[in-house]
Parts: C-alpha cells; structure tokens; sequence
C-alpha cells in the first residue's frame, strides 16, 4: 500500500478518480470534517473519530460513512457495503457532475455523521449468529474446542461462522470445521498467523 503524507500528495500519485476526489474534498472538509491519510486513502474525521473515508473501486469512486446505518438518509442515497456490513454505508460516484448535483445530499449526510458523533451513538453489537448443525455438533462434542471458541472476539467468532456456513454442502462445512478447529484452539483468528 503506497503511504502519503496528505490527501495533496495522494492526489498527485492517483490516476483513477483525481477529478472526484478532488471535489469531495470541500464538500467533506467544509462540512466540518477534519482530513487526513489512513489506511493509504482520504479519510475524515470530527472530534477524532473516523466519519468517512473515500474509495476508489474499477467502476465507482465511494464515500463511506463508518455509521451510514445511523444517518438520516431520508432519500435513500446510501447503499449497503455487503451482505455482512452492519454499520458503513457508501455513496457511489462516477462522474463530477454527479457529485456536483449531490453536493448538497453529501453536506445533509456529514452534518447527520456529526451529530451522531456528539450524541455518541453506536451501532449495537450483532446477534450471534445461528451456526450451522456441523458447527454445533462439533462444538457439543468437544469441550475444549466450544470453551476455545467461546473465548474469542465476537469478530473472530462471526468470521468463523460466515467461513463454515457460506458452504453448501453439508460434508464441506464439517470439512471446514475440522480445518479450522486447530485454529480456535490455539485462540486464532481466521486470518491470523
């Protein structure tokens, strides 16, 4: 991931979406956001916390908003992350001119991320996930590994789930169970090393 030190010298170094970017930036800046580079991409903060950060995708450029699912988005412009996003929302760009004709929707959408940030809201924590019966099974049957399980972050414990349940075949998700139970007993992650 290249590192810069500004969004100016992130500007100078991208191709794909310069024009866009740049005319976010005022919209977001002047909505009283503050600007900086994380995670090798525009982000804005208030106060501190993480409000949006601008992605450049192949077919769109995207303001994400950390807690879209909190804002008053009363024309529906916010649009779903994934199937297992709770929180961030995104706006999609393709053109200036529609950022341009959106700019006012853009200024509504910061000033409702502002006010949740100053009435502290948070998007509450996700309900367990049902797990699949390979998984349950599995778990019954094997003190240690439910206990190990238990123990990890509720992150930790719903990517597990999401890796076991997205297959469709039975004999497949009690495959992944037995990959995967080592992992869980050394108190790892899916993707930790």
């Amino acid at each position: 991931m290249e590192q810069y030190d500004d969004v100016d010298a992130y500007l100078a170094d991208v191709d794909r979406w310069r024009d866009e970017t740049a005319a976010l930036r005022p919209i977001l800046t002047g909505g009283g956001l503050d600007e900086a580079i994380k995670w090798g991409k525009p982000c804005y903060s208030y106060d501190g916390a993480n409000v949006a950060i601008v992605q450049a995708f192949k077919d769109v450029l995207a303001v994400l908003f950390t807690k879209g699912a909190l804002l008053d988005d009363p024309r529906g412009l916010l649009r779903e992350q994934g199937p297992n996003t709770r929180s961030a929302k995104r706006l999609e760009f393709t053109s200036v001119a529609e950022i341009d004709a959106a700019a006012d929707d853009v200024r509504a959408l910061i000033a409702s991320a502002i006010d949740v940030e100053e009435r502290g809201l948070e998007v509450g924590p996700a309900p367990e996930p049902e797990l699949s019966p390979e998984f349950q099974e599995r778990l019954a049957a094997n003190p240690d590994l439910s206990d190990a399980f238990d123990a990890l972050t509720p992150g930790r414990r719903r990517e597990y789930h999401l890796h076991v349940s997205s297959a469709k075949q039975s004999s497949t998700r009690a495959a992944r169970v037995d990959k995967i139970a080592p992992r869980i007993l050394a108190g790892k992650g899916l993707r930790d090393r």
